[in-house]
């Protein structure tokens, strides 16, 4: 992996400056809604968002409509995520009529897609800001020049990105925090647009992560999540994932997790890590994708199906109840029954906990999207629902298998559709839920499993000897 630059303290403090500017004009906007689409990448870079727009005087507000500015932080990995950020789009022309001062801004992905910002800005001139995923840490300097110019600022940079470090950030809640530790990718895998909007792999040095990490911690933090686009790849200062694993392990954080991974880099060191590290938690996310030779090749995944159950069967010897779950895309270009079915069998074999399943999405500029593709959607969509049924029961046995169990959960939120009922996971990942008030978010919890659903379990409070 290259390394890559980071972008200057004297640019920040550019970017800070702008802040200001904007904090001390009256006509800015007083408050904010971010919509953040896609995976938990995005989630982390709409938490930066929110700490620069409140350095810029504007509050959170939880109702789209009231808001001054609202923001869409797009995700474009399939098609359906490119569609509903679009069509919301189109809903806040309407809005727009009647609120002129409203200002709309969308970043992300999907605005860094080659084109699509052009093509944005003569579709929808209403947008008064489009920005990339490359230029986030700009988003001060655009929003000023919006309000100063009084015209919409379009801003994608063609480039692999940098390193950014500084930015503002209003985290979702503080026990619970992401932590990104690189960017982009290098895999180029035929089907994804990953590599083309969010560059190329880029780490940032193991020590600005493990004082992120430290702060974090003395801020109350009782579980990290590691992220990258393929984060078992990091090279950061030369350090290996793994060795920065241990370094993190030892600030004490009562959790570490981490996402995601690719099979090809799994090493024997991070493999041995789940047996010897105190905080990390037995799970694991390890995307499959397909369970035949033929598709892996095609999708130039690097891996074969007798190596991925190689690593499965390693690391159960370490960690034999580890959780692990899975992305599996159904009905890529050429897949024929029989190699359908090859990934039907993995999955029996594997056992996964939880499997995202999808058909596959055709994104521009990738290789797959040239590749013939003579299966109707109607094969497609017979077989994803075998393959969801097929889950779904797996799924349900291994929740099943934990009724009687006595496990710690972190609570993360007030349950909302159990009432008066908490949430949280247990080491392995999984849900559950029990009651109690959100007097117990944040907290650690001992429970009894008393019941397994389709997709969480339920529990009761059982008291432990001090």
């Amino acid at each position: 992996m290259k390394e890559r630059p980071i972008v200057s303290e004297q640019e920040m403090e550019r970017q800070r400056a702008f802040m200001q500017s904007v904090r001390e004009r009256p006509e800015r906007p007083r408050s904010y809604h971010i919509v953040s689409m896609g995976c938990q990448m995005n989630e982390r870079d709409s938490e930066s968002v929110a700490g620069m727009l409140q350095a810029m005087g504007m509050r959170p507000e939880p109702v789209r409509e009231r808001a001054d500015l609202i923001l869409y932080n797009t995700c474009c990995v399939r098609e359906n995520a490119e569609n509903k950020a679009l069509g919301n789009v189109i809903w806040l022309k309407e809005l727009k009529k009647d609120k002129p001062e409203l200002m709309i801004c969308v970043g992300g992905c999907m605005t860094q897609e080659r084109g699509m910002a052009a093509a944005m800005k003569a579709k929808y001139p209403f947008i008064d800001l489009i920005y990339g995923t490359h230029n986030l840490y700009r988003l001060p300097e655009y929003i000023y020049r919006v309000l100063t110019e009084r015209r919409p600022v379009v801003e994608v940079l063609d480039i692999d990105g940098e390193v950014v470090e500084g930015m503002p950030e209003a985290r979702r809640n503080r026990f619970n925090a992401f932590v990104n530790i690189m960017y982009g990718c290098d895999n180029f895998c035929t089907y994804c647009i990953v590599p083309y909007v969010r560059g190329r792999e880029r780490s940032r040095q193991p020590e600005a992560v493990l004082e992120e990490c430290r702060r974090l911690r003395d801020e109350g933090a009782q579980e990290i999540m590691l992220l990258g686009q393929n984060v078992n790849s990091y090279r950061g200062g030369g350090a290996a994932f793994a060795e920065l694993l241990y370094r993190v392990d030892g600030l004490g954080i009562p959790r570490i997790r981490f996402m995601t991974s690719h099979p090809k880099d799994l090493s024997d060191e991070l493999i041995a890590a789940y047996g010897e590290l105190k905080h990390l938690m037995p799970q694991l996310h390890l995307p499959v994708q397909s369970g035949s030779d033929e598709i892996l090749a095609r999708m130039n995944r690097c891996y074969t199906r007798e190596h991925y159950l190689d690593l499965v069967k390693r690391l159960r010897a370490v960690v034999p109840e580890i959780g692990l779950t899975s992305d599996i895309i159904v009905g890529f270009p050429g897949e024929t029954l029989e190699q359908f079915e090859e990934t039907m069998r993995l999955v029996r074999e594997v056992r996964f906990d939880a499997a995202y399943t999808f058909i596959y999405s055709p994104r521009k500029g990738t290789r797959a999207a040239e590749y013939p593709d003579d299966t109707p959607y109607e094969v497609k969509s017979e077989r994803i629902q075998r393959l969801i049924e097929l889950q779904q029961s797996i799924s349900l046995e291994v929740l099943q298998a934990q009724v009687g169990r006595r496990e710690r959960v972190l609570v993360e939120a007030v349950s909302t559709r159990d009432e008066g009922s908490v949430g949280g996971k247990t080491p392995r990942g999984h849900m559950v839920n029990f009651p109690g008030d959100a007097s117990l978010i944040g907290r650690f919890i001992d429970l009894e499993i008393t019941s397994a659903g389709r997709n969480t379990l339920r529990g009761r409070q059982i008291k432990t000897e001090e």
